[in-house]
C-alpha cells in the first residue's frame, strides 16, 4: 500500500478557487490509479474525480465537471485537484485514494467506486461560504 497525505483545504467564498494536493510515499506511485472523493456531514462518501496511471485519462462527477481538474506528477508522487467556481454544496472533507492498476491508461466505470481503492489519505476540509 501507499501512504497518502492531502493538503490545501480551507475556507473560500463561493466563486473562488482552491487547489488540493495529495503526496504519496514510496517508489510505485505510477502503478496506482488515483482518485478524489468527498464526504459532507450526514452524507455518504462520493466520487469526485479520477486519473489513470499515465495521467492521460480522467473522469469526473457530473457535479464538478467543467469546474474541477485532476492532474498528477509521477516524478513528484503527487496528485492534484484544482477546484474553480466553488459552490457552497462543494463543502466537504476531501480524500485522495489510490488503487493499484494494471492498466496504464483509461478510467473504467468501476474506478468511480470507493470500494475499489486500497489506500486513503486522512482528508482535508474544504468549506465554501455563500
Amino acid at each position: 500500500q501507499v501512504q497518502l497525505v492531502e493538503s490545501g483545504g480551507g475556507l473560500v467564498q463561493a466563486g473562488g478557487s482552491l487547489s488540493l494536493s495529495c503526496a504519496a510515499s514510496g517508489r510505485t506511485f505510477s502503478s496506482y490509479l488515483m482518485g478524489w472523493f468527498r464526504q459532507a456531514p450526514g452524507k455518504e462518501r462520493e466520487f469526485v474525480a479520477a486519473i489513470s496511471r499515465s495521467g492521460a485519462s480522467t473522469a469526473y462527477a457530473d457535479s464538478v465537471k467543467g469546474r474541477f481538474t485532476i492532474s498528477r506528477d509521477n516524478a513528484k508522487n503527487t496528485v492534484y485537484l484544482q477546484m474553480n467556481s466553488l459552490k457552497p454544496e462543494d463543502t466537504a472533507a476531501y480524500y485522495c485514494a489510490a488503487k493499484r492498476s494494471l492498466l496504464r491508461d483509461g478510467v473504467r466505470s468501476w474506478d468511480l467506486d470507493s470500494r475499489e481503492y486500497d489506500s486513503w489519505g486522512q482528508g482535508t476540509q474544504v468549506t465554501v461560504s455563500a
